[in-house]
């Protein structure tokens, strides 16, 4: 029978090169113990050395080794190594045996280790090289930042990625569900689907190794952001009169359809999609983020009004897919950001010239292939994917590829561009290349997988359009580029459109809104990110709906108010000269006389502000203004409350803090040297309110440890490896892994002003 065993505990690390070490008998006592995901950037500071683009942190080359045992049992049959994600050019050895590379960061990989495998003592080595940091346009991390799982089964076995389970059709009567399979040996094949409560719902079995059933189940729960219902498929596979396998997996049993006219369908429910790109960092993290963090992020999401993410630009962590098929959350996967060409990469600051030009162009020849195929077979089995991306903005104008058609062009991030890197040059790669490389992609994206479509996010369709690029595609994705929808929706009978990547601006809704065949777009981004940041000493991205603690900024408020049906209003406040929620805080605070611009955000038709209790006048309010409304305010210590309908929302003027209060995620946890607890911390005035920031000291009692403090500032410089960090406004967040050894623990907070606070904890 197979066997999963997560490998993510007691591995050592060493960061630099050392030749010897994929060796068995290297001597590795004085290398340091470190649990997966691990992503050592973050454990150093903040440097101008390394680039800006990718968050001012290192890279280099680094070593981990782990020793573990197997019996004979487990040695018998089949053994292979997974890697869920390895930031980057990964090589790897078992028991002193190279089994070979994996370049790119974002893909899994596995190796077969049946052939060196022995009971008793084994031992895995991997080597990851790092050594140029400006290979990308966002922070990327460095390490095994993913799980790592091993896998022992019989000789008669499902292959890996045997399984393919997708629906055929389905409605409220009955859902048809095939299975493509793979179990080389097999005389017989059995599925049986489960309902969540673990009622059987359909069963059937097959003849042989390789092929296909077809199950129907009577009366389906239909899967639905709004209801993610989820059945469990177990297939089996026998040989001898028994059975030799058992795999599970969940299933989604939904239907939809881009319709080039009447837009996305879900379910035959017509349906915008509301969604956010989002990275893969979460700041004091890094790129090694548990499955607990951005379970948190999501439902913050949902809370938004969100119903789908962009992967943005890289496959995804699978535990974040996982995590959209359980909450409902409808997923573009996408590939690259890069295919034959290197993209600039800024590394002295946003578009701060000259560029440098590492990244995965460098290996896209060889390895993309491998690593589509890698994202496609693994990913397919969520229903939450409903699309495949093959590329962002490949199509940059002369970034680096070029057209005669146009003679000089300038992309959406190039305001400082020098004329020379406007203007065609026949030296550079021909923007014609770009359709025979889609059209290869789509290719092997189809053979694996026909049940949903496939585009790319083009930053220049106006060019594309005429390649051949866009005609390669099954569906066009349009980043920035509302200005177009109506005009190509004529001059394209057919075409589906939709908004791959779109700024917050309440218009770029409109534009979807207003539009059937427009079936959705994608918020650039759901939360701010590590790198891609204007310079020193931003060390972030500030594009997100929430700050990279993952908490709330003001364009959260606006979305909701854009997105959601029940009643919300909350406040903001930013410069009287301010362009809106981009610029402004949930902060009442300034010098007397102060001219404030004063936001109110709002699905409500009409919002009144006070100022300490004296009213500043009503406004109405409508979806084509943002939901938003605006009063011109003096600054006056004291309240501001806005009354909106059944909504209102308060913000005070900060002072002193006066007590600590902690919201930890839970109280207990297994003592599994795994779990991730979150603790929320606010510094809250005499009032409960949010106080004026100070530094707060973390100290953990027991077998706990902290494995951060954010608070989503962008030029807080405090490493990361340091255990005290300053709140924004009012609030940071802790992040802390369970040891070992049960018990009772504690998370101890302090600052220096004298304030102190307690949670205890406890491992199980």
């Amino acid at each position: 029978m197979s066997k999963l065993k997560c490998m993510d505990a007691d591995w050592r690390f060493h960061l630099g090169d050392v030749p010897d070490a994929g060796y068995m008998a290297y001597d590795d006592r004085a290398w340091r113990s470190v649990t997966l995901p691990h992503d050592w950037a973050v454990e150093f500071p903040f440097d101008t050395a390394h680039s800006s683009g990718t968050g001012y942190l290192p890279g280099g080359i680094g070593w981990y080794r782990k020793s573990f045992q197997l019996t004979p049992e487990e040695t018998s049959g089949r053994v292979r190594i997974r890697f869920e994600g390895v930031y980057k050019h990964a090589r790897v050895w078992i028991n002193s045996n190279y089994l070979g590379q994996h370049a790119y960061g974002y893909t899994s990989f596995s190796f077969d280790l049946t052939p060196f495998i022995r009971p008793g003592e084994n031992l895995l080595a991997v080597r990851v090289e790092h050594v140029d940091t400006a290979d990308s346009r966002w922070y990327t991390g460095s390490g095994i930042d993913r799980h790592v799982f091993l896998e022992t089964s019989e000789e008669v076995a499902f292959a890996e990625h045997g399984l393919f389970a997708f629906t055929v059709r389905a409605d409220q009567e009955e859902a048809e569900l095939r299975i493509d399979y793979s179990a080389e040996g097999a005389e017989q094949v059995r599925f049986l689907l489960l309902s969540a409560d673990g009622t059987p719902a359909a069963e059937a079995e097959s003849a042989g190794g390789t092929g296909s059933a077809v199950l129907r189940v009577k009366a389906p729960l239909l899967w639905h952001p709004d209801r993610p219902y989820l059945y469990r498929l177990r297939a089996e596979a026998l040989a001898g009169g028994r059975v030799t396998d058992t795999r599970e997996l969940p299933v989604g049993l939904r239907t939809f359809r881009f319709d080039p006219d009447g837009g996305f369908f879900l379910n035959g429910e017509s349906m915008k999609l509301k969604g956010v790109c989002v990275h893969h960092d979460a700041g004091c993290l890094g790129a090694a983020v548990p499955k607990a963090v951005w379970a948190r992020r999501l439902r913050k999401f949902k809370e938004m009004g969100c119903n789908a993410l962009r992967t943005a630009h890289n496959p995804p962590d699978p535990d974040l897919l996982d995590l959209c098929d359980d909450l409902g959350f409808l997923v573009m996967d996408e590939a690259f950001d890069e295919w034959e060409g290197v993209k600039n990469k800024w590394w002295q600051g946003h578009n701060v010239y000259p560029p440098k030009h590492f990244g995965y162009g460098e290996d896209f020849p060889q390895w993309h292939r491998q690593d589509l195929e890698s994202m496609i077979l693994r990913d397919r089995n969520h229903p939450s994917v409903i699309l495949w991306s093959i590329g962002n903005e490949i199509d940059y104008p002369n970034d680096p590829y070029v057209t005669p058609l146009f003679q000089e062009v300038l992309g959406n991030n190039d305001a400082n561009k020098p004329l020379a890197e406007r203007l065609y040059d026949v030296r550079k790669p021909d923007a014609g290349r770009l359709a025979v490389v889609a059209r290869e992609l789509v290719a092997i994206v189809h053979a694996l997988d026909r049940t949903r479509p496939v585009l790319s996010a083009l930053s220049f369709p106006e060019l594309s359009n005429l390649t051949g690029f866009a005609d390669a595609l099954d569906l066009s994705g349009y980043n920035y580029r509302e200005h177009f929808y109506e005009e190509d929706h004529r001059k394209y009978p057919g075409r589906v459109l939709l908004g791959s990547e779109n700024s917050h601006d309440p218009k770029a809704w409109k534009a979807v809104a207003e539009h059937d065949y427009i079936s959705g777009q994608f918020l650039w981004t759901g939360i701010d990110f590590l790198g891609e940041c204007k310079g020193w000493p931003v060390r972030i991205s500030q594009a997100g709906a929430l700050n990279l603690a993952g908490f709330e900024k003001p364009l959260f408020a606006l979305r909701k108010a854009l997105w959601t049906e029940a009643p919300c209003a909350r406040l903001a406040v930013g410069p009287a000269d301010g362009r809106g929620a981009w610029e402004e805080s949930f902060r009442w605070q300034g010098t007397p006389g102060e001219m404030k611009k004063v936001s109110c955000y709002t699905n409500q038709p009409e919002a009144e502000l006070f100022l300490n209790d004296r009213s500043l006048g009503k406004k109405s309010l409508s979806p084509e203004d943002g939901c938003r409304a605006v009063w011109e305010v003096p600054y006056q210590e004291g309240v501001l409350r806005v009354a909106a309908g059944e909504a209102e929302d308060l913000l005070c003027t900060p002072r002193k803090a006066e007590r600590i209060e902690i919201a930890a995620d839970r109280s207990e946890c297994p003592a599994d040297g795994l779990s991730v607890l979150q603790a929320e911390v606010l510094l809250a005035d005499e009032r409960g309110f949010p106080a004026l920031d100070e530094v707060v000291h973390a100290q953990v009692l027991g077998d706990l440890k902290i494995l951060g403090l954010e608070n989503g500032t962008p030029d807080d410089l405090t490493p990361y490896a340091e255990t005290f960090r300053s709140t924004r406004e009012g609030r940071l967040i802790v992040y802390l892994r369970a040891g070992t050894v049960p018990g009772k623990g504690l998370l101890r907070l302090w600052t220096a002003s004298g304030l102190s606070a307690d949670v205890p904890l406890q491992l199980l």
